[in-house]
């Protein structure tokens, strides 16, 4: 996003290929944006915030960053932005950033009526002045509006209503505005003013691990009382999923951490009662560690989740219910009591975290199955590959022990 807006090329270095980056990217060339793959990265031949005029219609799958991003960054076209999805993004709220959006002197609307996509934009500019957004629902909706701030026709002020949801998505926001040559003005979490007339300039910028996609190995050695050493991992980072470490610390794990990695050596675990606001993308993968744990783990805050790629709070409870583990949920917690887990078959309803999550359960419990596999690919294609290559080794280990013992 921020690329596209800064007037050159930029090289996003370790720039990840999946689904979501790919609905993105199809979505940027809609509005004209150049962009290809090379040996050293992505590269991105930005167009100073002036789009390509005319009606477009613009296709994300389930990709909800990619819905919020780019309705926000139509506000910034001459012309209409129509932005569709999946079954399941069309069950999604927009509503708060099309109303901002509308605050800001832009035609937002749900085609539908009800709040979700399909969604219209219809522009000549983006206006400025004071918006007031929920804060509660989805950290994106702010994410969109501060990324396009500076090319608005005046200063934009944005004041957060409520909690905000996800903050550190907003920290890793400004990091990339600020690293692009903007800085935003901020009181914590409440309001945030970006003045008119700053401009994006190119990078050539180099992405961290992904600590999302590392907690399911964290996750691994937790549960099969294994060790797992993961590179890449930012010691010092603003992804609130890095801390997911810490967590597993906390249940009983031994946690060794260098510079640029981490090593999980698994152990006895217990239960813990933890607030999960500042990383919501890892309660599947909690959940299903606490499946292992003893006593009653409990999830707070993460009642934004029920409008994840699925209600990720009921379908968490349904497939670890299948599992013979008992959970209790309510509008914004879940909780999970270790138990003795078995065989069942989980029903992921296309949601890829939900799907690596419960492949964790199937490295310890015989008979896991896991439906509608290939929706990884959102995030983390080569998931089953890596956890497969994981696996192997775990069992030459295992092997190599048994060997010395005997």
């Amino acid at each position: 996003m921020v690329s596209a807006l800064a007037n050159g090329e930029s090289v996003l270095v370790n720039a990840l290929k999946s689904e979501d980056t790919e609905y993105t990217i199809k979505g940027l060339k809609k509005f004209g944006v150049n962009i290809f793959w090379k040996e050293d990265g992505l590269h991105i031949q930005g167009k100073g915030g002036t789009f390509s005029p005319g009606n477009i219609d613009v296709f994300v799958g389930n990709s909800g960053t990619s819905m919020r991003f780019l309705t926000a960054l139509g506000s910034l076209r001459n012309g209409r932005t129509l932005l569709d999805g999946n079954e399941r993004m069309r069950q999604r709220p927009m509503t708060d950033l099309l109303e901002a959006l509308e605050s800001l002197g832009v035609k937002a609307h749900s085609t539908n009526g009800d709040g979700c996509p399909p969604v219209a934009v219809v522009s000549r500019g983006l206006f400025g002045g004071v918006v007031n957004i929920r804060g509660d629902r989805s950290s994106q909706f702010l994410s969109g509006l501060l990324m396009v701030a500076p090319y608005a026709d005046g200063d934009m002020h944005l004041e957060v209503t409520g909690e905000l949801a996800s903050r550190p998505y907003v920290d890793m926001t400004l990091h990339v505005m600020s690293a692009f040559g903007v800085q935003v003005d901020r009181r914590e979490y409440h309001s945030f003013s970006v003045k008119a007339g700053l401009r994006y300039r190119p990078q050539t910028f180099r992405i961290e691990g992904d600590a999302s996609n590392a907690s399911y190995f964290l996750s691994a050695a937790a549960i099969a009382r294994g060790r797992v050493r993961v590179d890449n991992f930012p010691s010092t980072s603003l992804q609130g999923d890095a801390a997911f470490a810490n967590v597993l610390e906390r249940m009983g794990c031994q946690v060794v951490r260098g510079e640029n990695w981490v090593e999980l050596f698994g152990r006895d675990l217990q239960a813990v009662e933890i607030d999960m606001n500042s990383m919501p993308d890892l309660v599947p993968t909690l959940a299903v560690t606490a499946a292992f744990a003893r006593g009653k783990t409990v999830m707070k805050k993460i009642g934004h989740l029920r409008v994840k790629e699925s209600d990720r709070i009921t379908s968490l409870a349904e497939g670890l219910t299948k599992m013979g583990i008992r959970t209790e949920q309510g509008e914004d917690w879940l909780s999970v009591e270790g138990g003795k887990a078995h065989a069942a078959k989980i029903e992921t309803h296309n949601d890829h975290r939900l799907a690596m999550s419960f492949a964790i359960a199937g490295l310890v419990v015989p008979g896991i199955k896991i439906k509608g596999e290939w929706c990884v690919d959102k995030s983390f294609p080569e998931f089953w590959e890596v956890l497969q290559k994981l696996y192997e080794k775990h069992c030459q280990s295992v092997a190599l022990y048994r060997q010395a013992e005997s």
